[in-house]
């Protein structure tokens, strides 16, 4: 009798993403005696919503029912057609899968959450690095200069987080974790979600996708971690930013092209923002000689914020729980919304 499959293809190029032995173990000891658990050896890409799937996981994939890797690649999802049940991203973001037919009986989930808290901690670490003049100290350092007189000067150039106002668009997994982390420093929290009746964290003020304006106006921290979709692509533009408070600092999480970047740039040229801490860019890697990486109120983390030792404990926990569910014939975590594309 032939076994029932598993595919996982997780063999990513980067070390961080690269689906450890002590998963495949785990998942193994979880899995029915009926079942295999074939394991891709194939190096696949881990970068943004993933990859275009290898030949070798294609041919795993036919006749799968679950398949578990960085995205949903095409050949995957037509050679597995008419068997695959239920596939999983572990990434968080999906756009790049979701123009794939995926048939009623598929169900699809992503990795949502499972990098909320490093994140978080990296978002509320890149407000601080410019509202605490850490940016002024680490250039001053770089030019052997000693800065008491600039950071001890009048206006002030630092300040608190605590009594700042906080917008944060999209308030999901990473958005609501960065939101408590700001609630529990002192900010007043507004969170932007496309459905407001879910509400938000304990202290954030939740306002739904038409009252984006109303959000931003007067906020002193701008963090982005909504998903991209057509309803977000390009939502954060000359407009919206001129709605943050004089001196506002911007923290990009999410999607490259959810912010329109020349307006950001503009916006810094002008000296209307004190800074901007981008994770993601509408092209990756960041192309040589982009004014991004020369200008001194920009901090450029290469699509890294949610690096952490404990990222694999986090999707084992998922991954075991949702395949648990899937054969008890429950509901599963974080399904993804193929209409409105997270």
């Amino acid at each position: 009798m032939t076994a029932r499959r598993l595919v996982v293809d997780l063999a990513a190029t980067r070390p961080i993403w690269r689906v450890p032995e002590s998963f495949l173990v785990a998942l193994r000891a979880a899995t029915p005696a009926d079942w295999e658990v074939a394991a891709v050896s194939a190096p696949v890409n881990s970068d943004g919503d993933g990859s275009s799937g290898s030949p070798e996981a294609v041919a795993v994939a036919r006749g799968a029912e679950v398949y578990i890797g960085y995205g949903l690649p095409p050949g995957i999802v037509a050679a597995a057609r008419g068997t695959l049940r239920w596939a999983h991203s572990a990434a968080a973001g999906v756009s790049a899968s979701l123009g794939e037919q995926l048939g009623a009986d598929v169900v699809f989930t992503n990795s949502a959450g499972v990098h909320a808290e490093p994140m978080a901690e990296w978002a509320v670490g890149a407000v601080l690095h410019f509202f605490r003049g850490i940016d002024r100290a680490v250039r001053a350092q770089a030019a052997g200069r000693w800065a008491k007189d600039e950071l001890t000067a009048l206006p002030a150039v630092m300040r608190e987080v605590d009594g700042a106002t906080a917008a944060v668009f999209g308030l999901g997994g990473i958005g609501a974790a960065v939101a408590r982390r700001l609630v529990a420093l002192g900010a007043l929290v507004r969170g932007v979600r496309r459905r407001p009746e879910r509400g938000g964290p304990a202290g954030v003020e939740v306002f739904g996708a038409d009252r984006l304006a109303e959000a931003l106006r007067g906020a002193d921290i701008l963090v982005i971690a909504a998903p991209l979709t057509e309803g977000t692509r390009g939502a954060l533009g000359s407009a919206a930013l001129a709605l943050l408070a004089p001196g506002a600092v911007v923290v990009h999480l999410s999607r490259g092209k959810v912010l329109d970047e020349g307006a950001l740039l503009e916006a810094l040229v002008a000296g209307r923002l004190a800074g901007a801490a981008l994770d993601v860019f509408a092209e990756e890697p960041l192309p040589a000689g982009h004014p991004f990486w020369a200008h001194p109120r920009v901090l450029i983390c290469p699509h890294a914020s949610a690096v952490t030792p404990r990222v694999w404990d986090r999707q084992l926990e998922l991954v075991l729980d949702n395949w648990a569910r899937l054969c008890a014939g429950r509901e599963l975590r974080n399904r993804v919304d193929l209409v409105a594309g997270y």
